[in-house]
């Protein structure tokens, strides 16, 4: 049985016995943190298989730092989801799975992750307890043979004694509290009250610059950018949740270099012509097809929330675009030459301070209170 075989059943059996079981432990503990919506975000229903209470969210935080869930102990979560990279990886254009293994796709950022109905680029998933088994499982990523061989290794390590019965009532690890701890940290990376929202929903009108009031106005107008990432009177997902073809990695764009990491501070550039003699023919990622098999689907990949869009760098699926001036000016020529593109895309004709304006204004969405954020997310309050 090949790995991918292997890994897409034990997703299969990960999603069936997570809808029949009736988990005794789902009402929160007293201790159950208020995830209130920050402003700009609309209000939150989270799912009752995850509560983040204190217990869960410290649990789900150890385990999410912990790189002995690998199969060789080598990566954590927090090895593509970086909590001061914006908990994605600025480091290359697409994650860096075990042994060094280039994944397929950028590493999506966390942040507000419990407001995404749909999880990953290509939408396969929608719950984020049972997401957390994916990178797990997946052949390249952490790897691991099967569920059982990671709660066999959990059980045997002595700093995890007691940890899951205290946060679930009793029960012990398993595939669900597992699963949900992972879940109840995630979902307290929240971001938002942005300059942006403080002048838009808070009446501070000096919350922007008049530079960035001009880079919202072609944002919500010449630009056409709130066709997809919607701004809505009361609140701003930045996102629709939907599936787009945008042309974005269909062609890889030429003259493109990469910041390639040798060691910590030691860094070397390369460009597309020093790796085009060695480098294996790519052929283009077929996106959410890969998941419905219809055809409308094919090169289509899930619209990202902008939200902390100036800390997720490299941009789209692939992580084709560098910088937040690659994207507006890819978007400016009219995304990239893929069949079935969106009809919403074509040639915007910003000129440059239009489009120096429209870079001002996504660097007005970052939350208030990110850096504190980024920075604590690594105290852990468990052995």
């Amino acid at each position: 049985m090949s790995d991918r075989r292997r890994w897409m059943l034990a997703i299969g059996a990960i999603t069936a016995i997570s809808a029949l079981s009736a988990w005794q432990w789902r009402a929160a503990h007293e201790g159950a943190l208020d995830i209130a919506a920050a402003l700009g975000l609309p209000p939150l229903q989270l799912p009752a298989d995850v509560v983040p209470d204190r217990s869960r969210v410290e649990l789900g935080r150890k385990l999410f730092f912990d790189r002995r869930l690998s199969f060789n102990g080598t990566m954590s979560c927090a090895m593509c989801h970086v909590p001061e990279e914006g908990f994605t990886s600025n480091a290359s254009r697409t994650a860096v799975g075990i042994e060094g293994k280039s994944l397929k796709r950028n590493a999506p950022s966390l942040l507000n992750v419990a407001w995404q109905s749909a999880l990953f680029h290509d939408g396969r998933e929608f719950s984020l307890p049972t997401q957390a088994w994916m990178p797990l499982l997946h052949p390249d990523e952490m790897a691991n043979p099967s569920i059982g061989h990671v709660l066999h290794r959990i059980r045997g390590m002595s700093d995890y004694d007691g940890q899951f019965e205290r946060a679930f009532r009793g029960a012990g690890p398993s595939m669900e509290t597992l699963g949900a701890a992972i879940a109840a940290f995630e979902a307290t990376l929240v971001s938002a009250d942005s300059r942006f929202d403080r002048w838009r929903y808070g009446g501070q009108s000096s919350a922007l610059s008049d530079v960035e009031q001009l880079g919202l106005r072609i944002f919500s107008g010449k630009g056409r950018c709130t066709v997809c990432h919607l701004i809505d009177e009361r609140h701003a997902l930045l996102s629709d949740g939907k599936f787009h073809v945008t042309g974005a990695g269909f062609a890889p764009p030429a003259g493109h270099s990469f910041v390639v990491p040798l060691a910590r501070g030691v860094q070397t550039v390369l460009t597309d012509a020093d790796l085009a003699a060695f480098a294996a023919e790519v052929p283009p990622d077929l996106g959410r097809f890969e998941i419905t098999l219809d055809p409308a689907d094919r090169y289509a990949f899930k619209t990202p929330s902008l939200r902390n869009v100036a800390r997720s760098a490299p941009y789209m699926h692939d992580g084709s675009l560098a910088t937040l001036e690659e994207v507006v000016d890819f978007y400016n020529q009219g995304g990239g030459d893929a069949p079935g593109k969106s009809e919403v895309l074509s040639a915007l004709g910003l000129d440059s301070d239009g489009k120096r304006a429209l870079v001002a204004f996504l660097r007005a969405l970052d939350g208030a209170n990110l850096p504190a954020l980024l920075s604590n997310s690594r105290r852990q309050t468990l052995p």
